[in-house]
């Protein structure tokens, strides 16, 4: 059995990565529906007719933006139909989930962050244990400032080969914070780091970096999201194979980060995505390490984690928390489906209003009430 590559899973055409994900009873669908009787979605939750999966930009005359291939596109109907593109540049993957995120900062500037698909190869050496040296894929910076028309100070912010991230956000004092990861050799895993903007993406500084540890195409710190706290600090979440989100802390707006340690997030081996809402709540929709009654089967270990790792995304869980994430709502299913729903998006389209999406899996394109959500997950 092979698994065609994509980047958002890190898979290679490999029989002992497909034999992982057979154990742990996943089977990624990338673009193709479930059957309706093989998903469940939260009763709360309401399909919108949008017809691609973010990122968005909400507009101060109450439209929207995204990005996809061809360019800037703006709607003025909540997404049914979209403008012709404004080009921006080459590159873009709109294929593949959590590889570009745009920002209108306070200033009105528009940020875009991205992997740089035109020079793309993943390759992997097996009995090494390493990635091969042609292995690319950059993380690339843009910016405008007449509102998408021309794009100005484009620039690489990490050469090599980088993968899915999942935050761009200026915090309160007006920085541009962007996480990202990064393959490294010897021995080949992935670590995480941040970048830090000052002026509205027309320089750039980048962080340390965040080293786990692990030993494998799909091992190390992968996958980072980040949100603002209420003091100012950063929390990133990180994505391991060790059952368990990590968490990591910045006092001085993602330039640095020096407190790195366990969450109490039982995680999966899947990215989440981490939201600071207009409420002031933290939001996290992602995949929990296990089924809901029940318990995942672990692969590995092998050339994807020198540990075993529960490969389980059948569910889409949110969970709400109203002190900086020192405490969690229990966890409550968004969605589930029988091939699987992963790489989720949300995005606040309006204070309150929350929209979801699976960038695997979907089409999942969803909104609820935060507070109708909020007390249910409350009940349980």
């Amino acid at each position: 059995m092979n698994i065609v590559p994509t980047v958002g899973s890190f898979f290679v055409k490999n029989a002992i990565v497909a034999s992982l994900v057979v154990v742990a009873g996943l089977a990624i669908a990338n673009g193709s529906a479930a059957a309706e009787e093989d998903r469940w979605v939260h009763p709360l939750c309401q399909p919108i007719p949008v017809d691609r999966n973010g990122p968005f930009v909400a507009m101060p005359d109450g439209g929207l933006m995204t990005v996809d291939a061809k360019g800037l596109r703006s709607s003025q109907d909540e997404g049914k139909t979209w403008s012709e593109p404004l080009p921006i540049c080459q590159g873009i993957n709109p294929d593949e989930p959590a590889s570009f995120y745009l920002l209108r900062a306070k200033s009105g500037a528009l940020v875009l962050v991205y992997l740089d698909f035109t020079g793309y190869k993943f390759a992997w050496d097996d009995a090494a244990g390493e990635p091969k040296p042609e292995c690319m894929l950059e993380l690339w910076a843009i910016r405008s400032l007449d509102g998408g028309k021309t794009w100005i100070d484009r620039q690489r912010l990490l050469d090599g080969y980088n993968a899915n991230f999942f935050g761009l956000i200026q915090t309160a004092a007006g920085k541009i914070v962007v996480v990202a990861e990064h393959l490294v050799s010897k021995p080949g895993r992935w670590v995480v780091c941040s970048f830090m903007s000052e002026n509205d993406g027309q320089t750039w500084k980048q962080s340390n970096l965040i080293d786990l540890g692990g030993h494998g195409h799909h091992d190390g710190a992968t996958e980072p999201m980040v949100a603002e706290l209420s003091d100012g600090r950063l929390l990133m979440l990180i994505r391991t194979n060790l059952d368990r989100f990590w968490e990591a802390f910045s006092d001085d707006g993602g330039r640095y980060w020096r407190t790195i340690r366990p969450s109490s997030i039982d995680a999966s081996t899947s990215p989440g995505h981490l939201v600071r809402l207009s409420s002031g709540r933290l939001v996290l929709v992602w995949n929990r390490l296990n089924p809901s009654g029940g318990t995942a089967a672990k692969g590995g270990p092998g050339v994807a984690s020198e540990v075993p790792a529960s490969w389980y995304r059948g569910e889409l869980s949110i969970a709400f928390s109203d002190d900086d994430g020192k405490n969690w709502t229990k966890p409550m299913i968004l969605a589930r489906a029988k091939n699987g729903l992963s790489y989720p998006y949300v995005f606040e389209r309006r204070n309150g209003e929350l929209w979801f999406f699976a960038g695997f899996g979907g089409p999942l394109r969803l909104k609820a009430s935060e507070e109708s959500l909020l007390q249910d997950a409350k009940k349980n």
